[in-house]
């Protein structure tokens, strides 16, 4: 039986170096929401993987068995913030003992597509 990606405890982002060029792939907490990804930095901008996304946001996200070339961006608009920030407190809460309400409010949020490719959704 497969796994949901969205019960996975977390996933692996790999961003292109923006000084070396060089991949960089960290583990990452994350949430699925309608086909994407959401994740919260809470080093904000100075995270050596917001950096890299910031200069090209080319990026490749792995959860569990499947691993995609995407694109990931910064979430702007106040209801996508909302829901990223909702998404990874009422995910990670529970199993975490810190209080991640903070974390919530003030991470930066970014989004990455996580729908299958059109040869992967099957028959029209």
């Amino acid at each position: 039986m497969a796994i949901d990606p969205a019960d996975l405890d977390f996933g692996y982002l790999t961003t292109t170096g923006h000084r070396s060029g060089d991949p960089h792939r960290i583990e990452i907490w994350f949430a699925l929401q309608g086909g994407v990804a959401y994740l919260l930095s809470g080093g904000r901008d100075s995270s050596h993987w917001v950096q890299n996304i910031l200069h090209d946001p080319r990026v490749t996200l792995e959860l569990g068995d499947e691993t995609r070339a995407t694109v990931a961006r910064q979430v702007t608009e106040p209801d996508e913030d909302a829901l990223a920030r909702r998404l990874l407190v009422e995910k990670y809460q529970p199993r975490d003992p810190d209080d991640l309400r903070e974390w919530g409010r003030t991470a930066m949020p970014f989004a990455v597509d996580w729908r299958p490719a059109a040869h992967e959704s099957g028959p029209d």
